[in-house]
């Protein structure tokens, strides 16, 4: 591969060694180098990453604070649309993608860098998630994916290679063997994959969690804490009667300390990768657990239950869809989200809570919207409800019931015989 002359790639940089190695490679290939990392809220040490950077060759190093975009327009429609992957996966590391390639695309118009480069592997989502981003953003960017390319990948088929490769270049590694897994971490959550959780029915070593306590370790009592929700949103959080929290990040922060306190937010799950291929995840996601369990219940107070059907049909399948497979700036993704502030428009209140041992237990809700009828629901008084009415309605919606019934009869399959799930006796 050879560049032409000066073609400046900005490459999307951790500090570890792929990315290091990925970097003196470039160089070696004639490339001129500018090492991008986006701040999304992980446990970081930048300044170490921007001294390895420039050791190992970069000309520039930038690092962008995205935190604040990050919960505000990633985290929190996903948190509007109750988004989960496979009924599991609350998507921590899609939602950053979109995040961290629009810092990197802007980064790449102001230097003038031609390409972009990632440690993406040939057979993972991010590849995909980050290159369409790019595409999204910029169609005409080049995008040099290393671990794609033969004369990348033959050189380097092992970590072996790669540790040999950065004695070689003199970079700065740090061994890992004691924790042979892979991880992806940011202000939503952390991720754990390969090594020894390729095998799916390993169990992970209690030092492999991070954020969260282990249920032993948690607090033996319970804590209390209420989040305000306005249009969806959670707008005010107070936790054991300290001072209300009503900053965006500040709440995430908050919510992901007490959540981490009592071991709340830990799945291990295996998943369908985008690309075919099924993969073992374990993932820690904290206050995330605790807005949705929140989020859900306010809805159940104060959403019309038709339009909570749609929402539940249409946008939460969908935009879990679309953020998982990396088609995040794309035209069904604009017309997606465009319908969650008419979803949420009557999704105000307040939710109680309780932290315990990895549970998050409603206590209470209210809300000023007025769907909810303690008297017309009560058991003990009429409230306005006529019980004769029922009658007529289940008079109608048994009709087309008794003509399936009488149907079946003169067939023969009626009757109160046994019957499986088909439909045929058993």
């Amino acid at each position: 591969m050879s560049p032409p002359a000066q073609s400046r790639v900005l490459l999307a940089y951790s500090g570890g060694l792929d990315t290091s190695c990925i970097l003196a490679w470039l160089i070696e290939q004639g490339y001129e180098v500018y090492a991008f990392m986006a701040d999304v809220g992980q446990e970081e040490d930048f300044e170490a990453a921007r001294k390895k950077a420039l050791s190992v060759g970069a000309k520039k190093f930038f690092v962008e604070d995205l935190k604040r975009e990050f919960v505000t327009q990633l985290i929190y429609p996903a948190v509007q649309a109750n988004c989960i992957y496979e009924n599991v996966y609350l998507l921590g590391t899609s939602l950053a993608r979109p995040v961290i390639a629009r810092g990197m695309i802007s980064v790449a118009d102001k230097e003038g860098c031609d390409y972009v480069s990632h440690g993406c592997t040939g057979k993972g989502n991010d590849q995909v998630r980050f290159e369409l981003a790019f595409y999204g953003l910029k169609p005409d960017i080049k995008v040099i994916a290393p671990w794609r390319l033969p004369e990348f990948y033959n050189r380097f088929p092992g970590r072996q290679a790669l540790l040999a490769y950065a004695a070689e270049k003199g970079i700065p590694v740090q061994q890992t063997a004691a924790k042979p897994w892979s991880t992806d971490e940011n202000l939503f959550h952390i991720s754990y994959e390969a090594g020894i959780l390729e095998d799916p029915n390993t169990t992970p070593p209690d030092d492999m969690w991070k954020l969260t306590a282990s249920l032993k370790d948690a607090p033996a009592e319970p804590e209390q804490l209420s989040i305000e929700f306005k249009a969806g949103l959670p707008i005010k959080v107070v936790i054991a009667n300290q001072a209300p929290i009503t900053d965006p990040v500040d709440i995430f922060l908050a919510l992901n300390a007490v959540a981490r306190k009592h071991g709340v937010g830990r799945i291990d799950i295996v998943e369908n990768r985008f690309i075919g291929v099924k993969s073992r995840g374990c993932y820690e996601s904290p206050a995330a657990t605790i807005l949705r369990v929140a989020h859900m219940d306010i809805e159940g107070l104060t959403l019309d239950r038709n339009v909570r059907a749609l929402r539940d049909q249409f946008i939460t399948i969908e935009l879990a869809r679309i953020l998982y497979n990396g088609h995040f700036f794309t035209p069904e993704r604009e017309f997606v989200t465009s319908a969650i502030p008419a979803s949420q428009r009557t999704v105000n209140g307040t939710v109680r809570l309780k932290l315990y041992k990895g549970n998050v237990v409603v206590v209470g809700r209210y809300s000023d919207e007025g769907l909810y009828d303690e008297h017309q629901s009560s058991m003990d008084e009429l409230g306005g409800f006529e019980p004769t009415d029922t009658t007529g309605f289940i008079q109608i919606e048994s009709i087309r019931i008794k003509k399936w019934g009488q149907a079946n009869a003169r067939k023969g399959q009626g009757g109160v015989e046994p019957q499986d799930v088909y439909g045929s006796r058993i």
